[in-house]
């Protein structure tokens, strides 16, 4: 008998456990602050005293509790799901200056306006955003495109104060969803949050905040929805450019980086990458049910906070053009000066092939081992490649023996090819690839000027 009494204490045990796990997912994964722990919480919640000597005074107690605790927790679901009472909004969050924020920000929010008073109301935005920076070697994974991104949700009064400091706007956007739609969100919501499901493989063009939302919006209404097809059609390459245009030195990071796969005509819907052309889409946008009803996405829009100048601080002394025409003069003058010692100035080539070459392991590195999105059709390792590194020897031996080295024809006929095919390549390059090839083709000509004048003599 002791032991079944034991065997039946565990059970309560453990109902209450399930019960204490409903009621923090419910109470506290939609809008605390503390919603990183709750699997935490979950795990390690128990009760203080065994139950087992105390079961048979405790059990018509227990009973009456457990038939009370089944009652109340699907009554404080009722005001969640109450008829009218879910306004789903789309928050879209206008760019910062920082590199971090030049794209914007997009966020999906949800009210709860069943509660009598509105101290009571439940508002929370989801937040598809997060990332953890202090995970050992982030940055190193970060290069390898296996960021990790999350949700979690956050009191609406705690968003907007980041977005307030630094001058950007806030648009709110309400969807025109039923109750019924409204519900299975939140639901989605509620379970994306979890901690076993909160993160998500992070990718800039293809998953991240913005694409989150229009996917989850998708995925909740019923039938489908039927996007507009006036929005001009642009590469990401040129959406990108629009961010980056008070960014020269990002915009070409961003260029030397991504490839080929950028400079395609994207569709209304791939354009929804960055929240300014989402919330531009959603406008334009409607629900068409399957009984052949058709009504806007958008019920209204606010704008619930007003954007300020911001200052834009400068990157670097010069611009990305005024460096490189400022490199080109130094490859000239250091080729004139060759010429008129007769002499060439091969710790300058070794300088030319080391920085080169570090380039061209980096982007043969993104392009070989990255899972970042477009890295991996890069035309513009054709100029800037590692095999530059092989020259570095040839040169220093050629120059300690004073012999001839055919590794600058080799260079010559690279860098001659890339700019004499660069106009057909099917790639935008960054605007200062093609100077950077005609700089490096002064290395050749100037040596083989030289040898051709020493062989005259």
């Amino acid at each position: 008998m002791a032991e079944r009494l034991t065997i039946i204490a565990g059970r309560v045990n453990h109902y209450f456990r399930q019960h204490k796990a409903l009621f923090l997912r419910i109470h506290m994964e939609i809008g605390s602050q503390r919603a990183s722990s709750v699997g935490n919480r979950e795990k390690n919640f128990c009760f203080p005293f065994d139950f087992s000597p105390h079961f048979r005074t405790f059990a018509p107690v227990l009973r009456k509790l457990v038939l009370f605790l089944s009652l109340l927790i699907p009554a404080l679901m009722l005001p969640m799901h109450g008829q009218d009472s879910i306004r789903v909004t789309v928050l879209t969050c206008s760019p910062g200056q920082e590199v971090y924020s030049l794209y914007g920000h997009t966020a999906i929010r949800c009210q709860n306006l069943s509660s009598p008073t509105e101290e009571e109301t439940s508002d929370v935005v989801f937040n598809y955003g997060v990332f953890d920076d202090t995970k050992p070697y982030f940055v190193w994974n970060f290069v390898l495109g296996r960021t990790d991104y999350m949700v979690l949700p956050m009191p609406w009064e705690y968003f907007p104060e980041s977005y307030r400091r630094r001058g950007s706007s806030i648009i709110e956007q309400e969807l025109n969803l039923t109750q019924a739609e409204a519900r299975l969100l939140m639901d989605r919501l509620a379970e994306n949050c979890l901690p076993q499901n909160r993160k998500y493989r992070y990718n800039f063009l293809y998953n991240n905040c913005t694409t989150k939302v229009r996917d989850l919006v998708e995925q909740v209404v019923t039938g489908r929805i039927q996007y507009p097809d006036t929005l001009p059609h642009q590469t990401y390459r040129e959406i990108l450019h629009h961010y980056t245009k008070q960014h020269p030195w990002s915009q070409e990071g961003n260029d030397l980086l991504l490839g080929a796969e950028v400079d395609t005509l994207l569709s209304v819907r791939a354009s929804m990458f960055v929240p300014e052309k989402l919330m531009d889409t959603f406008d334009g946008a409607f629900i068409c049910t399957p009984e052949g009803n058709m009504r806007p996405l958008v019920k209204n829009k606010t704008t619930l906070l007003e954007a300020r100048p911001q200052n834009t601080e400068p990157e670097f002394p010069l611009l990305p053009w005024q460096a490189t025409l400022a490199f080109a003069a130094l490859c000239l003058f250091v080729m004139l000066l060759e010429a008129w010692t007769k002499h060439t100035f091969w710790l300058w080539d070794i300088l030319l092939l080391l920085a080169t070459g570090t380039a061209g392991i980096f982007l043969t590195f993104m392009l070989l081992f990255s899972s970042h999105p477009a890295v991996g059709s890069n035309w513009q390792v054709w100029a800037l490649n590692p095999v530059a590194f092989v020259g570095i020897p040839l040169i220093v031996k050629a120059a300690i023996r004073n012999r001839k080295t055919h590794w600058y024809a080799f260079q010559f006929a690279v860098l001659a090819l890339f700019v004499l095919f660069s106009p057909w390549i099917p790639q935008d390059f960054a605007k200062i690839t093609v100077p950077l090839a005609l700089c490096l083709l002064t290395r050749p000509i100037s040596y083989h000027y030289i040898l051709h004048s020493k062989k005259k003599k």
